[in-house]
C-alpha cells in the first residue's frame, strides 16, 4: 500500500516524464488527457487481484513510473552490448507511459471497479473487478484506442511496442515475435526493451508484496562452536597439548583459550 504523500509524489513523476520526454504536439495533449482524468488516474490499481502486481490505490501509476525507468535502464544496457539505434528516447519513454493505458477504461468508465461479491473478495483476493459497461477490449488495443481518440498518434514502433508489450505471454502477439526469417522479425528491439522493463518491474512488485510471505521471517545461521577450542573442563587433555606445542610463546597464548 502506498500513503497519500507517495501517491502524491508517484502523480507528480508521471507527469514530470511527459514534460521531460515528450516533445509538441503530443505532450500537450498527453497532459490535457492526463489532467482531465487525473482522479481516475491517480488511483487506479494496476491490476484486479492482489496475487497479481500493484492491486492498490495508486497502483498503476507506481507500476507506470517503474516502467519508464526500467526502460531507460534497459535501453542503456542494450546500447552497452551494441544494439543499433532503431528508435529515439522518445519512442521508448511514450511506450512506457501508455503501455497499460488500457486499463483506464474510456472516458465514461473505468474498467476496474471495486468488487462487490464479498466471496470473491475473501476467498479469491479480487479487489477490483472488471466493469461490464466496458466491450471487451484488449488491453494493448484499448490503450492505442484512446491516445487515437485524442488526437495522440503514435508512431508505427511505439504502436507495434505497445500491442506487444506482454510479449509470447499474450498469444496473438506470436504474429509479431515469432517470426522465422529476417524479414518477419521486428524491425526495432523497442518491443524487446519495453517487455523488459514491464516483465521487471511487475515482479519486483510482486516479490515486494509477496516473498515476505511466502518466504516467512528470516532466519538466523545458528553459530557453530569452533572446532579448534579446547575443553576448558577437560584440563587435563588441554595441558598435555600444550606442553607438545614447540612454540612457548604461543603455548602461553593458548593457556587463555
Amino acid at each position: 500500500m502506498l500513503t497519500p504523500e507517495q501517491i502524491k509524489d508517484n502523480w507528480d513523476k508521471f507527469l514530470s516524464n511527459i514534460e521531460l520526454y515528450i516533445s509538441e504536439p503530443r505532450k500537450q495533449l498527453l497532459l490535457e488527457f492526463y489532467t482531465k482524468h487525473e482522479e481516475r488516474f491517480i488511483m487506479m490499481p494496476a491490476s484486479h487481484k492482489s496475487q497479481y502486481h500493484n492491486c492498490f490505490p495508486g497502483g498503476y501509476v507506481d507500476h507506470v513510473n517503474r516502467v519508464v525507468a526500467a526502460a531507460l535502464a534497459f535501453n542503456t544496457l542494450w546500447h552497452e552490448f551494441g544494439m543499433i539505434d532503431t528508435y529515439t528516447t522518445e519512442e521508448l519513454v511514450f511506450s512506457a507511459i501508455n503501455h497499460d493505458l488500457g486499463k483506464f477504461g474510456d472516458e465514461e468508465n473505468a474498467a476496474y471497479i471495486e468488487q462487490t461479491d464479498q466471496w470473491r473478495r475473501d476467498k479469491l483476493n479480487e479487489t477490483y473487478m472488471f466493469n461490464d459497461r466496458l466491450e471487451y477490449m484488449t488491453v494493448p488495443d484499448r490503450g492505442l484506442h484512446l491516445l487515437l481518440s485524442n488526437g495522440i498518434i503514435p508512431t508505427k514502433n511505439e504502436m507495434i511496442a505497445i500491442r506487444t508489450h506482454d510479449g509470447l505471454y499474450d498469444e496473438s502477439n506470436k504474429a509479431y515475435l515469432m517470426g522465422f526469417t529476417p524479414e518477419t522479425k521486428p524491425r526495432t528491439s523497442l518491443v524487446y526493451v519495453l517487455h523488459q522493463a514491464d516483465l521487471m518491474a511487475a515482479r519486483i512488485e510482486f516479490e515486494k508484496e509477496w516473498l515476505p510471505k511466502l518466504l516467512g521471517p528470516k532466519q538466523e545461521t545458528p553459530k557453530k562452536e569452533n572446532n579448534f577450542k579446547l575443553n576448558k573442563n577437560n584440563s587435563a587433555v588441554k595441558q598435555k597439548a600444550l606442553k607438545t606445542m614447540a612454540n612457548p610463546a604461543l603455548a602461553e597464548l593458548m593457556k587463555n583459550i
